[in-house]
């Protein structure tokens, strides 16, 4: 017997997300499944809504200005300006740790590469490392902590031609963290405030040791970035101490998985998921759906057992090819829950571009919808009256390019699943 419920929406990403919250803020009975809870570990937890116009000079400015001359098929004009702007405002009201919403055009952060990244939203905690500030930077890295070069990136963000004189320093996190440690162990230390020994063999609290080995290579800088690590409870907490003991604003760089902002706004997300009411099962793969003309089911695999959940409204969010939610094989391109079109050439050598930089047609594979996010098929008539897509599932941008992949997921989620909703009265 399927467990029933007005809208089942099929995954767990900001789209997902978005989109389970905004139906049961319209009063619908909403479950959300999801084989994983969520790829938020996997971001940066930057949240861009459009960093580069797909046929613009350098970054975009305002992305709200570039909006109405995208491509017809691009999301976004599904959505509408004013669809970007209602779902950024409900983004502002799952989460109090973000900045920007102050004002339409982007902020430019420092990535752990030594990039310059546009973006519509970024943690507080970063806020003190925007680049366009013209107080002189020190980026700390850890020994055991490869994944941030901190000279390296320090060189490269100096290339970039910031306002700013930039530095880098490498240091040992005190406690000896072993070179596997995760960055939930950094920011473990951080939070307790726990006991580790030094250098010198003394024993000192994490956080004033860790800003006593930073202390002699400020040489005059006016903030200090750090790899994104200070802290999972209470990261204000630790920023705090740390510039109290430097005498200077602390920032976070952001880092590449596993993600501990990306892992701070699956908590909060996920948080307000729960107040709104939404039903949810994690764990177990969707692997099909039962229905006549219509969808009346989805089917998860528990166990090799299928176990099915009802509903009169289905919103599908589950990824791209990254994500699996489109799949190819030699021959074709395809969506594997549905079976609904992805349009792509037959010649398989024209889904890609010789030059490793150009521009790939599997960038942009995925699913074409009508103004309503219901999928399309050949023809262009709705495969399902009661199936709606979002997030990178959808086709016709190249989020990696465009740096536009969380502001589609969370337009189009709160679209998606208001319209679900909608469709119920």
């Amino acid at each position: 017997m399927a467990i029933e419920s007005e809208v089942v929406v099929v995954g767990g990403g900001l789209a997902g997300g978005f989109a389970a919250l905004a139906a049961a803020r319209e009063g619908a009975d909403t479950r959300l499944l999801s084989y994983k809870q969520s790829t938020l570990a996997q971001a940066s937890g930057l949240v861009d809504v459009l960093g580069y116009a797909p046929d613009g000079d350098g970054a975009a400015a305002d992305p709200f200005e570039v909006i109405p001359a995208l491509p017809d098929e691009h999301p976004y004009r599904t959505v509408g300006v004013g669809g970007v702007r209602e779902a950024m405002a409900a983004f502002d009201e799952v989460t109090d740790r973000y900045r920007g919403a102050h004002t339409d055009r982007n902020a430019l952060l420092p990535t752990h590469g030594g990039t310059v990244k546009p973006t519509a939203r970024y943690p507080a905690s970063t806020a003190a490392g925007v680049a366009s500030d013209e107080r002189d930077a020190l980026l700390v890295g850890f020994e055991a902590l490869v994944d941030f070069d901190a000279p390296h990136a320090a060189t490269h963000l100096e290339n970039a031609g910031v306002p700013f004189e930039v530095a880098g320093a490498t240091i040992a996190f005190p406690g000896g963290l072993a070179a596997d440690a995760k960055v939930t162990r950094y920011a473990k230390l951080l939070d307790e405030d726990a006991p580790v020994e030094t250098a010198t063999g003394a024993t000192r609290r994490a956080r004033n040791a860790l800003a006593s080995a930073v202390e002699p290579h400020l040489d005059g800088a006016e903030r200090v970035g750090f790899p994104a690590v200070l802290g999972d409870d209470d990261p204000a907490a630790v920023r705090e101490s740390l510039e109290t003991e430097l005498g200077v604003p602390v920032f976070e760089v952001p880092m590449g998985p596993p993600s501990l902002p990306g892992l701070r706004l699956e908590d909060d997300l996920y948080a307000a998921l729960d107040a709104a009411g939404v039903s949810m099962e994690t764990g177990n793969p969707v692997v099909g759906y039962d229905g006549e003309g219509g969808i009346e089911s989805v089917s998860i695999d528990r166990n090799g057992a299928r176990i099915p959940f009802a509903a009169d409204q289905f919103v599908l969010a589950t990824g791209g090819l990254v994500g699996k939610g489109i799949g190819s094989d030699r021959e074709r391109v395809e969506e594997p829950i549905f079976d609904c079109h992805v349009p792509h050439a037959a010649d398989r050598y024209e889904w890609f571009d010789t030059d490793a930089f150009g521009d790939h047609a599997f960038a942009r594979f995925g699913l074409l919808t009508d103004g309503d996010l219901r999928p399309l098929d050949a023809d262009g008539t709705a495969e399902f009256e009661n199936l709606r897509a979002a997030g990178s599932v959808l086709g016709g941008y190249d989020f990696a390019a465009e740096k536009s992949g969380s502001g589609v997921s969370i337009a189009t989620g709160h679209a998606a699943g208001a319209a679900a909703a909608e469709a119920l009265r």
